[in-house]
């Protein structure tokens, strides 16, 4: 068998960090066979997006559910600047209100695959 790819350094982008590590610890552990994730860190407000990055030179970011689509871009765009070659997801607006957090993880499992095999 394959070893897993990676490893791929994670930054979140949520206002809950506990919330944020608590999904990509399962994500990561859902993967593993395939992907070695590590949740490197988590930023809570768009203005630690910048330093973050640039401390951690992250692989890939994920922007929570909490953004709207123009926070997310931002939050994107800050992100590219720093590590032009990072893989950027943003979480649909309103997924872990409206399908809590079963979802998130649901929804991850699905979408990381193909943005790690990009």
């Amino acid at each position: 068998m394959a070893s897993p790819k990676g490893p791929f350094h994670l930054v979140t982008v949520n206002t809950a960090p506990e919330r944020a590590k608590r999904l990509i610890g399962r994500v990561a552990e859902n993967l593993k066979d395939r992907y070695t994730i590590i949740h490197v860190d988590n930023c809570e407000s768009i203005d630690e997006v910048e330093t973050k990055v640039k401390q951690h030179q992250p692989e890939v970011l994920f922007s929570a559910s909490m953004w709207t689509d123009e926070e997310a871009k931002r939050i994107h765009e800050i992100a590219r600047s720093i590590v032009p070659g990072i893989k950027l997801h943003a979480i649909p607006t309103g997924l872990q209100v409206e399908r809590g957090p079963d979802a998130i993880v649901e929804y991850l499992c699905e979408k990381v695959p193909p943005l790690l095999e990009d």
